[in-house]
C-alpha cells in the first residue's frame, strides 16, 4: 500500500492462502495497482470471492498486470464470467492467463472463447487444460482444422494415432473443461490397451457424450469391459453407439448388451454391424428391444451372422414393442422364411412406425419378397425409405411394389433396387 513500495512480481504459489485472506491482499493490489507486472497465486483457495476482488483490480485503468496465474484455486463458472467481464470492460495489459485445474461449468469456457474473439483482448497466453491436453488440441487443430473447445464434435477418422496421441486425447476428454458431444475414432488403428485408456477417460469425466463412434478398431476383452462400465454409469447419457467391424465376439456380445440392457432408456441409435453376435448375443439384445423402457430408434445388424431363427427372436422382442423403431437395417443377413413372415407380421402392425427399411442382399426369394410388400400394402403410411438392393423381386413382388406406389397413402422417398457386383461394397459404403 505504500506508494514508494514498487514490486513487479509476487509469487504466493502453494502458500494456503484463504479465500479471506486473498481478499485483503486484492484490497491492497487495488490501493496500489500500477507498477504489478506478475502475480502468481496457484494452488491456493483463491475462490469466486479473491477472484472479483481481482477483476476490480483489472479493471483499474492503472492497472499494469501482465501475467496471471490461477492454476487451482477453486474458481468456478462464477470465476470466469468475473474474470472474463472485467478483461472485457478494460481491454488491460494482460498478455498470460493461467486458469488450468478449475471448474468452468457449462459455460465458463465459452464466456473465455468469446472473449480471445472480442479484437480488443491482448491476450497471448490463455491455459485452462493439462499440458497432454493442451497437446491434443494442437493436434486436433492441425489435423481437422478445429480445436475441440470451441466445437462440440471431435472426429479423427482414419488417422492411426498411437499411443502419444490416445494419450493426449485421454486427457483431453478427462480435462473437466472438456464438453464434446460426439467422438468418432473410427479405423484409427486403436488397440485393446489404447480403448482401455480412452474408455477409463471417459469414466473420469461421463457426461457430456451423446454420441460414441468407435467402428473398425481392435476393442480387446478389456476394451468392452471397461466400455460396458462406461455404459452401466447413470451419468454417461450416451444416445449413439457405433461399432462397426469391431471383432465384438459372442462373448463381448453377451457383456455390451447386458450393460445395454442395465441402462435401457437412453440409447437412440445402435450399430453393430460387422459383428459375430452370436445365440447369446441376439437374445440378450431381444431382451434390452422388448424392455418398455428402451426407446431405441434406430437399430443396424449389417452383415452380422444372423441365422433365420435369430431372425425371428429379434422381430418377435420388436413386436412386442413396437412403437420407437424407425430405422431398421438387416442387409446381407439370411432372413429366411420364418424371418421373413415375423418381419411382415411387424411391419402391418399398426403400432410399427418403421421410415427406414434396408434389405440389401438378403437373399429373398419372390414369394418372400412378395409377402413382404404385401404387408407394406396393408400399412403404407409411415416408410420413407426401402432399400431391397440385390433381391430378386420376381413378376410378383414388381407388381405388388407398383401397387405400393401408386398408393396415395404410401410417402415412399428413397426406394433402392440397385444390383450390386458385391455386397460387401455397399456395406462398406453404407456406414
Amino acid at each position: 500500500m505504500n506508494p514508494q513500495f514498487k514490486l513487479e512480481k509476487l509469487h504466493l504459489s502453494e502458500c494456503r492462502i484463504t479465500e479471506e485472506q486473498c481478499v485483503i491482499l486484492t484490497s491492497a493490489l487495488k490501493s496500489n495497482p500500477s507498477h504489478l507486472r506478475e502475480l502468481e497465486l496457484s494452488w491456493n483457495e483463491v475462490g469466486n470471492a479473491g477472484v472479483k476482488h481481482l477483476c476490480d483490480v483489472l479493471k483499474d485503468s492503472h492497472c499494469k498486470l501482465e501475467r496471471l496465474r490461477l492454476s487451482n484455486c477453486s474458481v468456478t463458472e462464477e470465476g470466469y464470467k468475473a474474470l472474463a467481464s472485467a478483461l472485457r470492460s478494460n481491454p488491460s495489459p494482460l498478455i498470460e492467463l493461467d486458469l488450468t485445474e478449475n471448474d468452468p461449468g457449462q459455460s465458463g469456457v465459452k464466456e473465455l472463447n468469446d472473449l480471445l474473439q472480442d479484437p480488443n483482448c491482448q491476450l497471448k497466453t490463455l491455459r485452462f487444460l493439462s499440458a497432454a491436453a493442451d497437446e491434443a488440441c494442437q493436434y486436433v487443430e492441425r489435423v481437422v482444422g478445429k480445436n475441440p473447445f470451441l466445437q462440440k464434435e471431435l472426429k479423427l477418422s482414419e488417422h492411426e494415432l498411437g499411443d502419444t496421441r490416445v494419450n493426449q486425447i485421454a486427457a483431453l476428454l478427462r480435462d473437466k473443461h472438456c464438453r464434446l458431444n460426439t467422438l468418432t475414432l473410427y479405423r484409427c488403428r486403436i488397440t485393446e490397451k489404447q480403448c482401455v485408456i480412452l474408455t477409463s477417460a471417459l469414466k473420469s469425466n461421463p457426461s457430456h457424450l451423446r454420441e460414441l463412434n468407435l467402428s473398425w478398431n481392435n476393442l480387446g476383452d478389456s476394451g468392452v469391459k471397461n466400455l460396458c462400465d462406461l455404459l452401466m454409469n447413470p451419468q454417461f447419457k450416451l444416445k449413439k453407439l457405433h461399432l462397426i467391424g469391431c471383432r465384438i465376439t459372442e462373448g463381448q456380445c453377451v457383456i455390451l448388451t447386458s450393460a445395454l440392457k442395465s441402462n435401457p432408456s437412453r440409447l437412440r441409435e445402435l450399430n453393430l454391424s460387422g459383428n459375430k453376435l452370436g445365440d447369446s448375443g441376439v437374445k440378450n439384445l431381444s431382451d434390452l428391444l422388448m424392455n418398455p423402457q428402451s426407446k431405441l430408434k434406430k437399430l443396424h445388424l449389417i452383415e452380422c451372422r444372423i441365422t433365420e431363427e435369430h431372425c425371428v427372436i429379434l422381430t418377435s422382442a420388436l413386436e412386442s414393442n413396437p412403437s420407437h423403431l424407425r430405422e431398421l437395417n438387416l442387409s446381407c443377413i439370411e432372413l429366411g422364411d420364418s424371418g421373413v413372415k415375423n418381419l411382415s407380421d411387424l411391419l402391418m402392425n399398426p403400432q410399427f412406425k418403421l421410415e427406414k427399411l434396408h434389405l440389401c442382399g438378403c437373399s429373398i426369394t419372390e414369394e418372400q419378397c412378395f409377402i413382404l410388400t404385401s404387408a407394406l400394402k396393408s400399412n403404407p403410411s409411415h416408410l420413407r425409405e426401402l432399400n431391397l438392393s440385390c433381391i430378386e423381386l420376381g413378376d410378383s413382388g414388381v407388381k405388388n411394389l407398383s401397387d405400393l406406389l401408386m398408393n396415395p397413402q404410401f410417402k415412399l422417398e428413397k426406394l433402392q433396387l440397385v444390383s450390386l457386383y458385391c455386397i460387401y461394397v455397399y456395406f462398406i459404403l453404407s456406414q
